[in-house]
């Protein structure tokens, strides 16, 4: 009787229904053995979709019907299982079992359960949760395809404040990304460029057929890139009037028309970072490592002035309020040191966003993620992004600083040499035929 309970706890493991065939319940059996056979099936089926076509399977695990129905399949399945395994329980008779093995094989049935169950049960969990979180920040919306090969995404760290009238971007960039294998370029365009030109379709364009604020100044304080957001959207929304129905802003509409005039690159999708939650999602993370080349300070408040401590030269371990600080510290630096520390940040994050460290921290990421970013990239395109990210993480990150080192004066920019650097830098080296 010993043998034979161990032999029925382990069948209820490896297959489920199977205890109950042999020793109990038939009906029960085969209703347990189909639908464990109906998951290995689709278990089956699913990977060798996604050995031949990553980006189907991602799709329907990025979209808000599939997270659900999945969430529901595995919340049925560990129902099914817990009841499988209490009724096995039964089954083993534990009283005419040796009395040494009675509480080992009860001990050991009971440990699998709650693994299974507890495993199924979180996997729900993440289903629904992921599902409340695409919803809330992605868009039903048509999808864009790639231009020229390659999709470019305009990247805003938003800076609200209580001393400051509405939102400028703090950080601006434009992530291009090969869309086969997945390559990026980060191309960073510095906050205070000026005569930043428009397409012709722009409304903006009209306006400042010269460039923003050149002829007779603009409607803000200082005609640089960061003041479109502000100026549409607090002046002129009206120019952007489908902007909101779309999943976006005027003042972004009008910061995505300026991106597309600096850099020549038509720009598919947007994602704005609330700068000021920007912390809470590092700290979801579990903190980011920075590889600190020179002496960064903390301050004490935002006058950016008072020095706190300095980051010293080395690898650090950041929390979300130190990579903050590190990313905007002002006090004896420049906008120019400041976009290559947002870079490294940005790279950070996306290397200690891995699919482990997600999932085991998903509630606080999602928590912080929602409240931290506004894209228009709709539900539809997550699964071939997520795929695309895939290859973008094994490749290094190219980068395009439009700064005075690389012959850019935000006072006086040549845009034709800027789009030559962009054009120059996404542009794959010709390869040489080998001689016959």
């Amino acid at each position: 009787m010993t043998r034979r309970a161990w032999w029925l706890v382990v069948l209820n493991f490896v297959l489920p229904g199977s205890a109950q065939v042999l020793a109990g319940n038939r009906r029960l059996g085969r209703f347990g053995l189909g639908v464990t056979l109906t998951l290995i099936a689709l278990a089956a089926v699913v990977g060798v979709v996604y050995s031949l076509w990553p980006a189907v399977v991602l799709t329907v695990f990025t979209n808000s019907i599939g997270l659900w129905a999945a969430a529901l399949l595995l919340a049925f399945y560990g129902v099914v299982w817990l009841i499988l395994t209490l009724d096995t329980l039964r089954l083993v008779r534990l009283v005419r079992a040796t009395p040494k093995a009675r509480p080992i094989i009860a001990g050991f049935a009971t440990v699998l359960m709650v693994g299974v169950v507890g495993t199924a049960g979180y996997g729900a969990y993440v289903a629904t949760t992921a599902s409340g979180f695409l919803s809330s920040v992605f868009v039903a919306g048509p999808t864009e395809p790639p231009s020229d090969g390659r999709y470019n995404i305009l990247l805003l760290g938003g800076d609200a404040g209580p001393d400051r009238e509405g939102l400028r971007p703090d950080s601006i960039s434009v992530v291009s990304i090969d869309a086969d294998t997945g390559q990026a370029t980060m191309i960073g365009l510095p906050r205070n460029l000026e005569d930043v030109p428009f397409p012709d379709e722009s409304p903006l364009a009209s306006v400042y057929p010269e460039g923003y604020g050149s002829i007779d100044g603009c409607e803000v304080s200082a005609c640089m890139l960061n003041s479109i957001y502000t100026e549409v959207e607090l002046k002129s929304p009206e120019m952007y009037p489908d902007a909101v129905d779309q999943g976006s802003e005027p003042g972004i509409e009008g910061m995505r028309d300026a991106a597309e005039g600096v850099t020549g690159l038509s720009i598919q999708y947007y994602v704005l970072i609330d700068m000021q939650g920007f912390s809470e999602l590092i700290d979801a993370l579990g903190g980011v490592d920075i590889n600190v080349d020179h002496r960064v300070p903390v301050h004490t408040d935002d006058t950016f002035t008072e020095v706190a401590f300095w980051f010293e030269p080395g690898m650090q371990h950041m929390d979300g309020y130190h990579a903050l600080w590190y990313a905007r510290s002002r006090h004896d630096t420049s906008d120019y040191d400041r976009m290559v520390r947002q870079r490294q940040v940005q790279e950070a994050i996306v290397q200690q966003a891995s699919p482990a460290n997600v999932l085991t921290k998903f509630q606080a990421i999602a928590t912080a993620g929602s409240q931290v970013v506004k894209t228009d990239i709709p539900q539809g395109m997550l699964g071939y992004f997520v795929h695309l990210a895939s290859k973008t993480k094994t490749l290094p990150i190219q980068s395009v600083e439009l700064v005075p080192d690389n012959d850019v004066d935000p006072e006086d920019p040549d845009y034709d040499v800027i789009r030559s650097l962009i054009e120059s830098a996404l542009t794959p080296p010709a390869t040489e035929e080998p001689a016959p």
